[in-house]
């Protein structure tokens, strides 16, 4: 502390105090966006959220499992463990929700998020799988990726965009790859976030409504609604031929995001064996006073307004 933070105490708690409770309104503010969203939609049916989680026990539980996370990490770090994560399903599953929650009080040098543009012209004449090896984990590192190599069996194939031998040759190559990938040292664990029909239709048009969430709606996500069946029979072959004992998919069901979110990083959890790496008490050193010492101003012109 400092000297007057010192002859304070209470001060000083109390700013602590206000200090974490920001911290829970990060997760707050993207709960009430998820909300706003919700309510945008005027022919919503009022009764249709009935069986939804009570936010109370959702905010509980994920605030436990986001402590969970950082034991986690620490594991991790302390192991030299390597882990990738997959994160597949559907536009609008809500993958890219469940990434921000597990990352959001993690080390983002410990646990990173990849998620990958369209192919180059140059990536396209290499090996498929060669743009995604750079991005795997080293010791001590989490890396979760917001779509993977399995591109090729889903959007990929949907759309056109390789032929039927590449895909034949990816569904050839994927468990061996796979497989190695396991027998290097990498805990590999595939998570397929499943959403109905009527579920991803709504969240399309709360993002159609919303002119926030707007630019998450590409050309590309339209085309997916409309060859909804096509996803279905590409997604079936998928897991039915890349489905392993090294490497198993684990789907998650995902029309509820709040308990596809706690029920996705609580079996993450379940998939690391880990615990608790003792820490040192930190004591914060006083700091040096230099009598010598004189602050230069700063001009005026250099500072943001305060609007707020």
């Amino acid at each position: 502390m400092t000297d007057d933070q010192d002859k304070h105490p209470d001060r000083a708690n109390a700013r602590i105090e206000a200090e974490i409770a920001d911290s829970f309104d990060e997760e707050l503010e993207m709960e009430m966006d998820d909300d706003r969203l919700q309510r945008l939609l005027e022919d919503r049916d009022a009764g249709a959220d009935r069986d939804l989680l009570n936010r109370r026990i959702y905010f509980k539980e994920l605030f436990r499992l986001q402590r969970e996370l950082v034991k986690l990490q620490d594991w991790v770090v302390g192991q030299k463990l390597k882990v990738v994560v997959l994160f597949e399903g559907r536009d609008a599953a809500g993958k890219g929700g469940v990434i921000k929650r597990i990352t959001q009080r993690l080390n983002p040098r410990v646990v990173r998020v990849v998620a990958l543009p369209a192919p180059s012209e140059r990536e396209r004449s290499q090996w498929y799988f060669q743009r995604y090896v750079p991005h795997l984990p080293a010791g001590g590192e989490m890396v979760l990726f917001d779509r993977s190599w399995y591109n090729r069996a889903g959007v990929e194939r949907v759309m056109g965009f390789c032929s039927d031998d590449d895909v034949e040759e990816f569904f050839r190559t994927v468990p061996e790859f796979e497989k190695m990938l396991v027998r290097s040292g990498i805990i590999l664990i595939k998570y397929w976030f499943s959403i109905s029909d009527d579920e991803q239709h709504l969240r399309f048009q709360m993002r159609i409504h919303d002119p926030i969430k707007q630019w998450k709606l590409s050309p590309m996500d339209l085309e997916s609604r409309r060859r909804w069946e096509a996803y279905t029979k590409a997604k079936e072959a998928m897991l039915e031929r890349t489905h392993i004992p090294e490497a198993p998919w684990w789907i998650v069901h995902a029309d509820d995001k709040k308990r596809a979110r706690l029920n996705c990083i609580h079996h993450l959890l379940s998939q690391i064996p880990y615990r608790e790496v003792p820490r040192e008490h930190v004591t914060l050193p006083s700091r040096v006073h230099n009598p010598d010492y004189l602050r230069e101003p700063v001009p005026e012109e250099m500072y943001v307004p305060a609007v707020y």
